[in-house]
């Protein structure tokens, strides 16, 4: 199942919510969301800064993620979300047995 990390940035919508509802029913909700979809939450983790939660989830399909990610911003409780595609270093090993041949831009071309 692919695992996907996931950050989140609350409204000030999201914010009252959050300071009304606390901490742990907010990661209880997400991990309801997650399994509800098939998946499993890993890590989930409040941080200061531009971004406020930080998860790692497992997810069915990109789709899957893609659907979470259009649900959570269609609510107007966060303003932004950014969903990145984990790979394990065995994936990247079997990608970079696939990787085809690249000629950059300007790059001399054979036979040319």
């Amino acid at each position: 199942m692919p695992s996907y990390l996931i950050e989140a940035s609350y409204s000030n919508q999201g914010v009252v919510g959050l300071t009304d509802e606390g901490g742990t029913a907010r990661r209880e909700e997400i991990e309801r969301l997650i399994t509800a979809a098939g998946g499993n939450l890993e890590s989930f983790y409040f941080a200061f800064g531009d971004t406020d939660v930080y998860l790692i989830c497992d997810l069915p399909s990109n789709e899957v993620a893609a659907a979470i990610a259009i649900s959570v911003n269609q609510s107007g409780y966060a303003k932004s979300l950014k969903t990145v595609v984990l790979l394990t270093p065995e994936q990247v090993d079997a990608a970079a047995k696939m990787a085809p041949l690249y000629r950059p831009p300007g790059a001399f071309r054979s036979g040319a």
